[in-house]
């Protein structure tokens, strides 16, 4: 596999430096991407650059992940409009050793191959760097000139809000270019991936490498993922969609995948799977000839769900879905766990019910009406129930007086109303 052209026609390439081709098709090269270590997981923004070093390892190239602890400290100001936060050590170490578990998911770091993974921290060679050395034998190489002509120096100068920026952000893409030096001479790094938007700090490495070793360096960077509407990649109302379980269920993962737009899909399908060019020119042919059918979503969420969690996880979130939209059973309901049982109700009218009264057994009339409002009257309740319109953890309910009980709890502490087709009450006993 050629790494340019596997990424050119998946459109994940936005600038390549003149001499990469070359150098990727000459010899094995070592290539870095940086990777913010501001949080314990990824989220699917940096999917795109993960994704980068898995083809470049795929192609027989050897990445190399560069955790930021050094840089984090600071913070990049590309792309922003206020300075962040900083870091701990100790926050920076935990959030390193979570964000490599995950890249093992793509990454092959424990093989004794040539080109196996390997993952880095800038910290390590920046900590015990003194600040008159560094301005003495890095700072004279690139003039303020040079780092003023920067599209991410230049926006904060000149933006809306007038701030400016700190010396501590203006220094940021010369630790940045050292980063690539410092790689260059101790790992033979000979190229730096990234988004479109680090172009101007990766340019910053290959010319402090260029002036301070005489040596050639390579940038490559992709394009920022958007979204067809306009709306901000990977965001959604509750927040970013994570890659950690513990703060974006499987469930919930999938269904981003899964509802995206028809435009989207057919960009995202190339970005974010390893299917072929033949099996995605084929899932966008039969996206056209029937979309409401939506191959090409459900091919993608399938593909990443299963990628980033498990194949595991993928089906129990297409069951989780059949139970909102399809026609499921007790059965299926029944074996959600309580994590993606709570990521398929959520949003759904909640009411705090007793235990106390269900280990007595409480009449379904009584627990419908008095104990929770799922209906206003007791009248309703019975005409919808004779009805035929009534259901508790997807059984229909025979008769209003029925008794419920302990025994009939969802992980020993819900029960699931659905009143008609498409109303769904949660109970919460306590």
């Amino acid at each position: 596999m050629n790494f340019i052209e596997e990424l050119t026609w998946r459109g994940m390439i936005h600038d390549v430096m003149p001499g990469a081709k070359e150098q990727l098709e000459k010899e094995m090269t070592a290539g870095y991407l940086g990777i913010d270590p501001t949080a314990d997981s990824l989220h699917i923004g940096h999917l795109v650059g993960v994704m980068i070093l898995r083809h470049f390892q795929r192609c027989g190239h050897k990445p190399i992940a560069l955790v930021g602890g050094a840089t984090g400290m600071i913070g990049d100001p590309s792309g922003k409009s206020q300075e962040r936060n900083l870091l701990t050590e100790e926050t920076l170490r935990h959030n390193q050793d979570c964000i490599k578990a995950q890249l093992s998911r793509f990454l092959d770091f424990e093989s004794d191959a040539p080109n196996a993974a390997e993952m880095v921290n800038n910290y390590d060679w920046m900590k015990n760097f003194s600040f008159l050395e560094f301005i003495r034998d890095i700072g004279k190489h690139i003039t303020v000139n040079y780092m003023m002509a920067k599209d991410s120096v230049k926006k904060r100068l000149n933006g809306e809000t007038s701030d400016g920026m700190s010396f501590t952000e203006f220094t940021y893409q010369l630790v940045q270019g050292y980063d690539f030096l410092y790689l260059y001479q101790h790992h033979n790094c000979r190229i730096q991936m990234g988004g479109s938007d680090q172009w101007g700090n990766i340019t910053t490495g290959t010319e402090l490498i260029r002036r301070k070793t005489g040596g050639e360096a390579f940038a490559l960077t992709c394009p920022l993922i958007t979204k067809a509407d306009g709306g901000k990649f990977g965001k959604t109302e509750s927040g970013n969609v994570w890659l950690d379980r513990r703060y974006t269920s499987p469930y919930k993962f999938y269904q981003f995948w899964l509802n995206v737009s028809d435009t989207d899909a057919e960009k995202y399908i190339k970005i974010f799977t390893f299917l072929e060019k033949e099996e995605i020119d084929a899932l966008i042919e039969e996206q056209r000839q029937a979309p409401h059918l939506r191959p090409l979503q459900k091919a993608l969420a399938k593909e990443v769900t299963t990628m980033v969690h498990s194949e595991a996880d993928y089906l129990a979130a297409v069951d989780a879905s059949s139970i909102l939209f399809g026609n499921s059973t007790s059965d299926q309901l029944k074996s959600l766990d309580e994590e993606t049982f709570l990521a398929v109700f959520e949003g759904v009218p909640q009411f705090e019910i007793s235990l106390a009264e269900l280990n007595d057994g409480i009449k379904a009339i009584d627990l419908l009406t008095e104990k929770s409002a799922v209906f206003p009257s007791k009248g309703e309740m019975r005409k919808m129930t004779q009805g035929g319109g009534v259901a508790i953890n997807k059984e229909k309910l025979a008769q209003p007086d029925a008794v419920v009980t302990v025994d009939q709890l969802l992980n020993g502490r819900y029960l699931l109303v659905q009143k008609g087709k498409k109303n769904y009450f949660l109970l919460t006993a306590k």
